[in-house]
C-alpha cells in the first residue's frame, strides 16, 4: 500500500499486521483519484472518509493537499495507526474519530464536498450508507459520495446513484446531485 500522490507520493504504508482492514489496491485508489483530481480542487475540499482503516485514502486526500479530513473507524488499533501517520508526516489536516459509522451519520451536520465510504464488503448494512449519508443531506450541492463494495453487488436503488465503476473484484459507486 502506497501513496501514489502529492507531497507524499510513493510513501509506503505498513500498518500492523493485526489490524482488521481490506486496503483499497493501489490500481482502484488511482483511478479513483484520476476521476476525483478532474472533478475538484483539492486544495478547497471537505471530506469525510468512513471506515477509514489504515487511512490510506485519507493520508492519500492530505498528501494532495485536502485541507479537511474526518476520518472515521471504531477499531482503536486503526485510529491508533492513523494518528501515529498524522503526527510522523504532519497531516494536520486528518481528523480521526474513533466510533461507530452509522452512530456518526445519526449525529453528524456538517456538510462535506467528497464522502468516501470503504466499509468492511460482509457488512450487512452496506445497502444502508448510501441512505444514511444521503438522506441526512450530508453532502454540498455539488458533492458526491463514493461506496467502494464487492463488484457482484449492485448499490444503483438509491434516487441519486450516478453509477458504477469496476476495478477487478472491488468497484466504486458514485452518488449525487451531478453527473460525474
Amino acid at each position: 500500500m502506497r501513496i501514489i500522490g502529492g507531497r507524499l507520493k510513493g510513501l509506503r504504508l505498513n500498518p500492523p499486521a493485526n489490524l482488521p482492514v481490506r486496503p483499497t489496491t493501489d490500481q482502484a485508489k488511482e483511478a479513483l483519484f484520476n476521476i476525483l483530481y478532474n472533478q475538484f480542487d483539492f486544495e478547497n475540499l471537505k471530506v469525510l472518509d468512513l471506515f477509514s482503516g489504515t487511512g490510506n485514502i485519507s493520508v492519500e486526500f492530505a498528501s494532495r493537499g485536502v485541507p479537511e479530513i474526518c476520518s472515521v473507524d471504531r477499531d482503536f488499533g486503526c485510529i491508533n495507526y492513523l494518528r501515529s501517520l498524522i503526527k510522523q508526516y504532519e497531516l494536520t489536516a486528518i481528523k480521526p474519530v474513533k466510533s461507530d459509522v452509522f452512530k456518526f451519520l445519526e449525529l453528524e451536520t456538517d456538510k462535506f464536498d467528497l464522502i468516501f465510504a470503504d466499509p468492511p464488503y460482509d457488512l450487512p448494512q452496506i445497502n444502508m450508507i448510501a441512505a444514511k449519508v444521503l438522506d441526512r443531506d450530508l453532502l454540498n450541492p455539488e458533492g458526491y459520495l463514493i461506496i467502494e463494495h464487492p463488484s457482484m453487488k449492485k448499490l444503483d436503488n438509491h434516487p441519486l446513484f450516478l453509477e458504477q465503476r469496476k476495478y477487478g473484484s472491488s468497484s466504486f459507486s458514485f452518488f449525487g446531485k451531478n453527473a460525474l
